[in-house]
């Protein structure tokens, strides 16, 4: 696995009654170059996302509306990761369930992208996410459209074929970056985390992020 996303910082717009005051006064500011704070890189202006269109592991489709109204963490992967996808999704189900209690209108989400249509069907990818929280939300599609949704938030995947690649199709695994994008509920993008992930440090951001006091 790698992480190739570049040092992005980012800071916090208006967002279900938040906005950039709010963002500052509870991270402070992000100044003219930007600023790690907590858990998030942020950038001076969040960046609107091209329309996208994955499918959900219940048959429905992921689009820009479904994600607004709630700060959002999207993590790429796929459910033959090794290493890197269950651990990163343990972390982040442990940051779930300190949120819990944050109502649902404003609840943070955490959706899991499989970059692996070719493997992963809709049964499989849902059965493997809501493993680990079962409020996580999966979702893939082709390959095209994977790419055209990734891009934009500053991540990267590949196919790497394994050494009886040509006579077994399926003996390949997916590099795909470690980091998780954040988008804030107008569903822009507005941060980026990088690992190692510290659970109890996500859920406080987040849970700040809502306006709420952290658990």
């Amino acid at each position: 696995m790698f992480n190739r996303n570049t040092g992005i910082v980012l800071a916090i717009a208006l967002a279900a009654g938040l906005g950039l005051l709010l963002a500052q006064k509870v991270f402070g500011p992000a100044g003219n170059g930007g600023q790690q704070t907590g858990s998030i890189i942020f950038y001076p202006t969040p960046r609107p996302l091209p329309d996208f269109s994955l499918g959900q592991s219940d048959g429905t489709r992921l689009i820009p509306g479904e994600l607004r109204g709630h700060w959002t963490l999207v993590f790429l992967g796929f459910t033959s990761c090794p290493d890197v996808c269950p651990t990163t999704l343990a972390e982040l189900a442990l940051a779930q369930k300190q949120w819990e209690s944050i109502p649902e209108s404003l609840r943070p989400r955490v959706v899991f992208v499989s970059v692996d249509p070719e493997r992963d069907t809709p049964a499989r990818l849902g059965e493997y996410a809501h493993a680990f929280h079962k409020d996580t939300i999966a979702a893939t599609a082709d390959v095209p459209s994977l790419e055209r949704f990734a891009t934009p938030l500053g991540l990267v995947f590949q196919k790497a074929p394994g050494k009886n690649f040509k006579a077994n199709p399926n003996d390949y695994s997916m590099d795909h970056s470690a980091s998780i994008a954040v988008l804030d509920p107008e569903g822009r993008l507005a941060g980026l985390m990088r690992p190692p992930f510290d659970p109890k440090m996500i859920a406080s951001d987040l849970t700040k992020l809502t306006g709420k006091t952290a658990p």
